[in-house]
């Protein structure tokens, strides 16, 4: 059951609407002034939020405002309940994140049609945000897989080397160490691949195979503090 939070402060208005969408199936929340629709809000995480204007102390426009940009409820759907029809509150109320406005007084049917618009629109959002996680996921695999695939083989080579050397009866310690250093500088590069890796916060793409994609660690975007930490432990 979708959860939609009402935020007006005209209790009538906030029973109409409770009334109306409850009886086509969806749970509903209440608040009565901007601050306490921001609580409700964070506590609820509704799918939607249908938000009144005009509100003493905090008007619609600021509580939309705050919650495009927190980060818990920025993906929320806000639609604004309006009376104002002027080109320029309408364009605030865009600027400021709203995805859609009602004029009151509103029909049920076009309110209905809006909300499940909204809704929409967010859960079509949030399958392109699930494909791009198994992308990335996908990219990542494959890259450690490509990177990694080399220095690993090195380190098999080298392993077999030293097996074969500890067979003879005159051991050439200098051989052994050859091949050790071989598995050392191995290590480093599978190490170095998985700290770039696990450093990533915006991995750019690159073409592979098959429509497959690598991360290009050349262009990669890394936290500049990780970084310089990763730096201090070296």
């Amino acid at each position: 059951m979708k959860k939609i939070l009402v935020v007006d402060d005209q209790p009538d208005n906030v029973f109409i609407l409770q009334d109306r969408l409850e009886n086509v199936g969806f749970e509903i929340h209440t608040a009565y002034d901007g601050k306490s629709g921001i609580k409700k809000a964070l506590e609820v995480l509704p799918d939607l939020v249908l938000l009144d204007i005009m509100m003493p102390g905090m008007s619609g426009f600021e509580v939309c405002k705050f919650l495009s940009e927190e980060e818990s409820t920025k993906d929320i759907p806000v639609i604004l309940l309006t009376a104002l029809t002027s080109t320029e509150d309408i364009s605030e109320g865009f600027e400021v994140g709203a995805f859609d406005y009602i004029k009151k007084p509103f029909n049920k049917n076009e309110l209905i049609a809006r909300i499940n618009s909204a809704l929409k629109f967010r859960e079509s959002k949030q399958i392109l945000i699930e494909i791009e996680k198994i992308k990335t996921f996908a990219a990542t695999v494959l890259t450690a897989n490509h990177e990694i695939k080399q220095p690993l083989t090195l380190i098999n080579l080298s392993l077999s080397a030293i097996k074969r050397e500890l067979t003879k009866e005159e051991v050439v310690k200098e051989a052994i160490e050859k091949r050790i250093k071989y598995i050392e500088s191995a290590a480093l590069e599978i190490i170095n691949v998985l700290d770039k890796l696990s450093a990533i916060k915006k991995p750019t793409f690159t073409e592979y195979l098959n429509n497959l994609s690598m991360i290009d660690l050349g262009k990669m975007k890394v936290n500049e503090n990780e970084s310089k930490d990763q730096r201090k432990l070296e």
